[in-house]
């Protein structure tokens, strides 16, 4: 079977099968049994894609990573430092819509896997007077943590694209940052400005309020920085760093008698549903490795006779639907940029660009899955605005670099 008429199945069988309500985690598994059934048959096969993701370190960070973000949720939220954060933003930002594109688009810059789990409930507490459906607060929660996938170099795809494509931290981040203020304009547009906000008077409040909230708005923030510097200053993966800043947070948070009780932490944050849609995700993507999927599709564009930009954009946005994370597009794709011209700006740019547009609109994308169980939001109807959006940017990336090449 032509490669492309298989993958098309097996999108299919996913959207299906979503339409029938069925967990994500049943339906990439499922897909994935079928591009094995066609592409390979062999049990071997499924024994060596099962030993490879439960011995790969990025199952377990990925795992722990987002234990731990949802341990620190419960941590900020028990402990109503979540609550005054956001009264305390509110205080100081006039118009809430402001508050709910900036505070995704700011815990975006913590280099957390599933880290939209952390934003999620900050967005559901600033829209809690007004009304948006799940699918909509799913929506803007995930758009806006992903702005600077094109601007920030501590991003892991950014940093393996720029040194497998042979470019500088610099010349890449200053040739694409602008996609990051596009991305920010069109979810704006399309997410942001429709959203109707009704009047509220003013509540007034005494000083040792105030005082209490700002207090909260610290605690708040503090972990997201402490994550951040360890993350980058120390060289720990994230499920590591999330995890000490949880412990540690355990402590501060007593101090500042804010108690919150250990076993509410640890048990409360324990999901195995959302653990077991991952490994299915996972096991997914290591099928299509085994099966030898992903090597097709790019010795398929390769042999095409379609121009160079043009193979790059398409292969990268066809291996970020199917891995779903930066890395995965950007190890497959960018060592064919690096081929056919180490250090090309412009081609490692459309490769970026493309791969991004893929992994966000994708259901191995473990960020919106996580999001979509925050919000118990219809994935299908939340990737609908995500659609337009990309639709949009890339038309107009495409543009511009076409006239600029």
């Amino acid at each position: 079977m032509n490669i492309f008429l298989l993958l098309t199945i097996a999108l299919a069988i996913i959207i299906v099968m979503l339409r029938f309500k069925i967990p994500i985690g049943a339906c990439m598994l499922a897909s994935g049994i079928f591009i094995w059934a066609l592409r390979s048959g062999s049990p071997l096969a499924l024994a060596q894609a099962f030993y490879e993701t439960f011995t790969l370190p990025r199952t377990y960070d990925i795992i722990f990573a987002l234990y731990f973000v949802m341990c620190l949720e419960i941590e900020l939220r028990l402990s109503g430092a979540l609550t005054d954060m956001v009264k305390a933003l509110r205080r100081t930002f006039s118009d809430v819509k402001i508050l709910l594109a900036a505070m995704p688009a700011f815990l975006g810059l913590l280099p957390s896997v599933g880290g939209a789990r952390f934003s999620a409930p900050i967005v559901e507490e600033l829209s809690t007077k007004i009304n948006l459906s799940p699918e909509h607060k799913a929506a803007i929660n995930f758009w806006f943590r992903h702005l600077f996938e094109f601007s920030s170099p501590i991003i892991p795809g950014m940093i393996m694209a720029c040194s497998i494509a042979g470019v500088t931290f610099g010349a890449f981040i200053s040739h694409l940052c602008w996609v990051t203020v596009l991305a920010f304009a069109v979810g704006w547009l399309i997410l942001i400005r429709p959203i109707k906000v009704p009047h509220e008077r003013k509540i007034s409040e005494t000083a040792a309020e105030i005082r209490h909230e700002r207090n909260g708005l610290l605690l708040a923030l503090l972990p997201v920085v402490a994550v951040f510097a360890v993350v980058v200053f120390g060289g720990l993966n994230a499920s590591t760093a999330t995890g000490l800043i949880v412990a540690g947070l355990v402590i501060v948070l007593a101090l500042v008698k804010r108690p919150v009780g250990v076993k509410e932490i640890f048990l409360g944050a324990f999901d195995w549903k959302m653990s077991l849609n991952i490994c299915c995700i996972l096991y997914f993507i290591q099928l299509l490795g085994v099966t030898n999927v992903l090597n097709e599709i790019v010795a398929a564009f390769q042999a095409s006779p379609l121009p160079v930009p043009v193979i790059i954009a398409c292969v990268s946005l066809i291996i970020g639907i199917l891995t779903g994370m930066s890395q995965g597009h950007v190890a497959i794709v960018m060592p064919i940029v690096a081929a056919m011209g180490t250090g090309d700006l412009k081609l490692a740019g459309v490769a970026m660009a493309f791969g991004v547009a893929g992994q966000m609109l994708t259901p191995t994308h473990v960020c919106l899955i996580v999001t979509i169980d925050y919000f118990k939001a219809d994935l299908l109807k939340t990737l609908k605005p995500i659609l337009f959006a990309e639709i949009l940017i890339l038309t107009i990336f495409s543009a511009y670099t076409f006239i600029t090449w």
